[in-house]
Parts: structure tokens; sequence; C-alpha cells
């Protein structure tokens, strides 16, 4: 993917005269001392990241940890005190008028936590807003908001106003007054933080299957780890107005940079992190329906395993055969087609951890793990689910027994 969006050294100070506190920063005065002694703030300081077109970055830390001063340097409502902004490798940090007022039309669109939304006005006119202040015709824009109306899934709900939804369906109408202008960036601090859990958690799936439709560059803000583990493709970690670390989810949670990320990390559920890609093994050992169930005993035999999956000649995965059924096929004078066995638990490369538990335990079987094009990828043993691989399996696996 290409760089869509490029930070190089940014700062942002707060205060009657920002540039004079570069240098202390420089020295290594921290962010409470520069408070006390000049009676400026810094937001951020000597950020520098690169996000890719398409991908959902979310950017992740503490109160007062510099993340949502940060997204606001996207679009320039803070004006970095240094360094540059680069979108689509054009430098936005010096742009004034209407060249700012074209990128903020065109290219960047805004979710706020607190949805934003005009008491006074249907959510049909929310959503045409922007593009209203456009001067885009009464027919092209009812026409436009009408259909992201529809995407974020509130069809019938056109004349009603905000204060006649809940929050989560406010917030629904924040989301597509925003795709409205059909950006290419979508910026969203903490866009469901004031929203109950389990709201929370539906618009945390919607925004997935948008993103899985629409394919936008996203910046997200969120203090929650589980929600930036969950919807971040890559996650920057913010401390004290510095990115800490930048890296996939199962990156920062194998290689955490210091002892700040561990401690950040520590209450994370890894098994809603981790997918079978990462806890798969290798396929040492195959058999096809070509091959003698003799073949498949010896195979079985000399890697040590006591059950085989067959595959056909293009590697697509046909079933499984056991040790027992060999065994008793051989006196028999059977086929490994005769002994093939179907009733194998088959899951994606993607599925996560969580979802696997409760299917290892309902076979005897290893887990096949198999790619879109249903080629067989690896097998998963449930003993890698349950002995503690993953920290908080072990937990989730005695809560579905318990079931």
């Amino acid at each position: 993917m290409s760089t869509k969006i490029k930070l190089e050294h940014v700062s942002k100070i707060f205060g009657p005269n920002p540039e004079s506190i570069i240098p202390m920063i420089k020295e290594g005065k921290s962010k409470d001392h520069i408070l006390n002694e000049t009676g400026h703030t810094v937001g951020v300081y000597d950020a520098s990241v690169d996000i890719k077109e398409g991908e959902v970055f979310v950017v992740m830390g503490l109160s007062g940890s510099g993340k949502s001063t940060l997204i606001r340097c996207f679009n320039l409502l803070n004006v970095p005190t240094a360094g540059s902004v680069y979108i689509d490798g054009e430098d936005i940090a010096k742009a004034t008028g209407n060249d700012l007022k074209k990128v903020r039309q065109e290219k960047i669109a805004m979710v706020f936590q607190h949805f934003g939304l005009f008491d006074h006005r249907t959510i049909l006119a929310n959503v045409e807003y922007g593009l209203e202040i456009r001067k885009m015709s009464k027919e092209e824009r009812r026409a436009i908001a009408q259909k992201n109306i529809e995407l974020v899934g509130l069809k019938g709900y056109e004349d009603q106003y905000p204060s006649q939804l809940s929050g989560g369906m406010q917030q629904r109408v924040g989301l597509a007054r925003a795709l409205a202008n059909d950006p290419d960036i979508l910026l969203m601090d903490e866009p469901f933080s004031a929203l109950d859990p389990l709201i929370r958690r539906e618009m945390q799936s919607e925004l997935v299957n948008l993103q899985e439709k629409l394919k936008k560059t996203i910046v997200f803000i969120t203090h929650d780890v589980n929600e930036a583990f969950k919807l971040g493709d890559r996650i920057a970690v913010m401390k004290d107005g510095h990115v800490v670390q930048v890296g996939t989810p199962e990156e920062i949670i194998e290689e955490p940079a210091n002892d700040y990320i561990v401690d950040f990390i520590q209450d994370i559920d890894r098994s809603k992190v981790f997918q079978a890609k990462h806890v798969m093994s290798e396929v040492r050992v195959t058999v096809s329906l070509e091959e003698t169930v003799n073949t498949a005993v010896n195979k079985m035999r000399e890697h040590s395993v006591s059950s085989l999956f067959v595959t056909d000649a293009a590697e697509n995965l046909l079933g499984i055969v056991s040790i027992d059924d060999a065994v008793k096929a051989i006196k028999q004078n059977q086929t490994v087609n005769d002994i093939l066995r179907r009733d194998i638990e088959i899951v994606g490369e993607e599925e996560y951890v969580h979802d696997l538990i409760p299917k290892s335990l309902q076979t005897k079987y290893p887990l096949a793990v198999i790619n879109e094009d249903n080629k067989l990828q690896g097998i998963i043993l449930r003993v890698h689910l349950l002995s503690g691989l993953i920290s908080d399996t072990e937990e989730t696996a005695e809560e579905i027994q318990e079931e």
C-alpha cells in the first residue's frame, strides 16, 4: 500500500511563545517541568508516522498523552509548531485559506466524540450539511445523504431529529455526515467513548464492516486498549506527547518497546487479538486419495501423529483419516477414500483465537486452517489453545465448558 499520510517531526506546543520551548524538550525537560517553568503545554513532540492508504491506524494513549492533539494536526485544527504533514505527498502544514478549505472539504472528514449534530435539523439535513456548504444542488446532496444514511443503517429515520435517537444512532448520523463528502481520510477522535458498552461494541463491529466496503484511510483515537487492538491494522502508542511505539497489534504484544508498553497492554484480551494464522502449526505431511492406506499409516508413524489431513493434487482440503481407522482399513483392504472423514472443523486464517476455542472443543481432530481458496495452510491442536499459549485463552475455555 502507498503512503497516504506522512508526519515528519510534528510538534505542537500551546502557549504564547511555543517555538521557544523546542530547545527545552530537546534537553530532556519533562512536560510537567516545562508547564511549571514556562506556562507552556507540550501537546505533541517530534511525532513521525507513516499511514498507508486504506488502513485503520489507531492512536492509543491515556488521558493527556497527546493523541487528540495529534489527530487535530492532520487537518490543521491544531497548526503544528514544527514539522510537516504530508497528504498524498503534499505538505499541508502551512496551508491557509482556500487551499486548506479544499483539503478539509475534499480529502479529510472528522467524526467527534460528542457527535456535533445540529439539534434543529433533521437527520437528513444533518447528513447533507457539508454538501450544502459546498453549494451542491438540493437534489444531488439529498441523494448522496440518503445513500449514506442507508449505509450506516438508519433508513427510515431521515425525518427524525437528533434528540429522538439513541447515542449509538446519533453517532451513526455523525459517521454518515462525514462519509457524505466521500473523503479519502476519516479522522475519528474517540467516537465511541461516550456510548454504553454494548452499543460501543456494536459500533466497533459496524465500523469494521463499513471499512471492508469503503477501504478509507482511517485515523482512530482511543484510550481503550481492547478497542485499539480490535480495530487497528497498526497502532501508535503515545505517552506525554511522544509516540512511544508503532506496530501491528501482534508486534506490540510480542515485542513491546519498553516497560510502559508492557504495563499498558497487560490487561488486553489476547485471544481477541491473535488469529488462527498466528497460532497454527505447519502442516508437515498430508495424504492424497491416490495413495494407499499403508502409505498413510507409515507417514503417521514417521511423523508421530495420529491423523492426517487429506488433500487433492491442488492442495484443496478434502477431509481427514485417523490411525485407528487406517489400521482397520488395512485388514479390510479399504482405500483412503473409504475411511475419509469429512466431519472436521475448518477455520479461516483470520479467525480470532477467542472464536476457535469452542470449535476445538467440538472436535477430536486438529482444526484445519485454510485460506480463501480452500488451500490447507496449517493445523491447530486443541492443546495450543487450552494450555496457556495465550494468557486469556484458558479462562475463556473454562467459561465455554461451564456453559
